[in-house]
């Protein structure tokens, strides 16, 4: 088989292209948009005719009837049923010979790592702001980030993870100004109170500045003077930013997470003075009320609305060390993609850095490298508010995941008492930072979803456990058969693919490379997550019709090339999710 069919969903869509060029009443605007179907109609469906034809005033049946009659006619096209339905769709249902060899050639060949060759993509995820515990707030984006940039590096990508840790902000301004007077040796803290005794600091030097606005006026010269490198205020900031990556890199390691470069706010703060520099010298920054800002006055939504990028007292922000960033990563990193992963309330920010960005580097002839930020939703709590704890307070995500893990021990001493006391820890470590993840990642990123730990800890339905389980099932049978579940197999006798359940569950893994694909277009792994659950179901349904021990050696063999390309999806689908398979549960 022809490994351009690796992808079937992208080689329909050329397909059609080309059959459409060759019909009167097609234009090359027209883009036929294959998608998967509902398998009662077929394995996909070419769509877009119809929204074609209202768009050019024509009749969609007429230009489907046309361009059905010459997919029958392609050879390209023999390993195929074709359908005419309803205004202009057609429906393709692929032969169960091309499902064999498609399932046969590419069980040894699944290969992504030509997508993205040659593309170096920096992506700025979790990125905490120092001197606090990171909270419940912080999961989504640790847990996106991780998982797009696993299926970046998947397909081949140069991807290069950065932290870009909230750690030079006007929050610092106000700390230093409560540890000045708090007269408190933080350098002496118990490592385990440190981040506590900080965000109370920090509480009581705002409770100050909302008394008297000379407070406020001391924290600003505290940050002032910290920008400018006085010892003092620098050597107070590096000890709590020292402390809080400690904490921060405890979470990390529990949910399996690594990261290249923690370069900070902080690390750019010696060049955002030739940021604003050169803006102001290229008219695309100007004064106002104090301030350096840049208007994008042709923007509909932004003409009025400044975009800050130094304060009146002379501070950098945000807009600065972020403009910076840009400059940075793609000077030093050759960043052709810079990625950002952030909740949505930070949208109209990263909008007018956008926008920024792309005056600055054009005034400067520097090519634009792509600028994407993927936002999500809130975490909400049963209640459809914001999760917090009882007394109101964000819940600490490193309680979150200890809460997890003891939820999944408990589960697993129960469902297997008999396993030994390390492998039971080991299991419910994977199980109760797997559900917390899977059950973030299965939501669409843009919406805001409930946490429930009944739902993402039941072993019905699509969850992590699931999943698993699933996944544990398949090792168990190779565990029997005493195949190792990386060895390669090239059987020489094989049986046809005939029953229902061995068809509908080669269509699904056919499936694989389209749900990749759709995955990366716009970045949202919870179509991934559908599509796993939906293969350990198509897995379940067949593991349960089909005996494969005790089968003649064809059939035997054909089932058992099923579990294996099976197991390798489900592995491959749960570690770019982030997530660590179990071999027994």
């Amino acid at each position: 088989m022809e490994t351009d069919w690796f992808d079937v969903k992208s080689k329909l869509d050329a397909i059609f292209y080309e059959l459409s060029q060759e019909i009167d009443g097609f234009t090359e605007n027209f883009r036929a948009e294959i998608r998967i179907a509902d398998p009662r109609f077929g394995d996909f469906q070419v769509n877009g005719i119809l929204s074609f034809a209202k768009k050019n005033k024509k009749n969609p049946r007429e230009l489907g009837a046309k361009l059905f009659a010459k997919a029958q006619q392609s050879k390209n096209l023999a390993n195929c049923s074709l359908e005419l339905s309803g205004p202009g769709f057609i429906n393709i249902r692929l032969e169960p010979d091309f499902l064999q060899r498609w399932v046969c050639t590419f069980y040894n060949q699944c290969d992504f790592k030509h997508w993205f060759a040659g593309k170096t993509i920096v992506i700025d995820y979790s990125s905490p702001n120092t001197a606090k515990q990171m909270h419940v707030g912080h999961l989504r984006s640790m847990i996106i980030g991780e998982s797009i940039q696993r299926l970046l590096k998947y397909c081949g990508a140069n991807v290069i993870r950065d932290n870009h840790l909230g750690d030079w902000g006007t929050q610092f301004g106000i700390l230093i100004m409560a540890v000045k007077r708090a007269q408190i040796d933080i350098f002496t803290l118990n490592p385990e109170k440190a981040l506590d005794t900080f965000e109370q600091l920090y509480r009581d030097g705002v409770a100050l500045t909302k008394q008297n606005e000379s407070f406020s006026a001391e924290a600003r010269r505290e940050l002032v003077a910290l920008q400018k490198g006085d010892p003092e205020n620098l050597y107070i900031w590096k000890t709590i930013n020292e402390t809080s990556y400690r904490a921060f890199d405890e979470i990390y390691k529990q949910m399996d997470v690594i990261f290249d470069y923690v370069l900070g706010e902080s690390f750019y703060r010696d060049q955002v003075d030739s940021v604003c520099q050169d803006l102001e010298n290229l008219k695309i920054a100007e004064e106002n009320q104090g301030a350096l800002v840049v208007f994008h006055r042709n923007h509909d939504r932004f003409k009025d609305q400044p975009f800050l990028i130094r304060k009146s007292d002379g501070a950098s922000n945000y807009g600065t060390t972020d403009l910076a960033t840009v400059l940075y990563r793609w000077e030093n990193f050759h960043a052709d993609t810079m990625i950002y992963v952030t909740d949505g309330r930070q949208q109209d920010h990263f909008q007018q850095l956008f926008l920024t960005v792309e005056r600055w580097f054009s005034a400067k002839n520097i090519p634009l490298p792509q600028l994407k930020h993927v936002w999500f939703g809130t975490v909400l709590g049963e209640d459809g508010h914001a999760i917090k704890t009882r007394s109101g307070e964000s819940i600490r995500l490193k309680q979150l995941i200890d809460e997890g893990i003891s939820r999944a021990l408990a589960t697993v001493n129960e469902k297997n008492p008999d396993l030994p006391p390390l492998e039971q820890n080991e299991i419910a470590h994977i199980v109760g930072t797997s559900a917390i993840k899977y059950a973030d990642l299965s939501q669409n990123r843009t919406n805001n979803y409930v946490f429930s730990w009944d739902k993402m800890l039941s072993f019905d339905g699509n969850t992590a456990p699931y999943l698993l389980y699933a996944v544990a099932r398949i090792h168990a049978l190779l565990r029997r058969l005493k195949i190792s579940p990386n060895e390669k197999r090239s059987p020489k006798v094989m049986a046809a693919f005939s029953t229902t359940e061995e068809l509908a569950l080669a269509r699904k893994l056919v499936d694989f490379p389209a749900t990749i694909a759709q995955v990366l277009d716009d970045l949202r792994p919870h179509y991934l997550c559908t599509y796993l659950f939906e293969l350990a179901s198509e897995f379940s349904t067949f593991y349960n019709a089909n005996r494969i021990i005790g089968e003649a050696t064809d059939v035997f063999e054909k089932r058992l090339l099923l579990c294996q390309f099976t197991l390798h999806v489900l592995a491959t689908g749960l570690y770019l999710l982030g997530i660590q398979k179990l071999e027994q549960m």
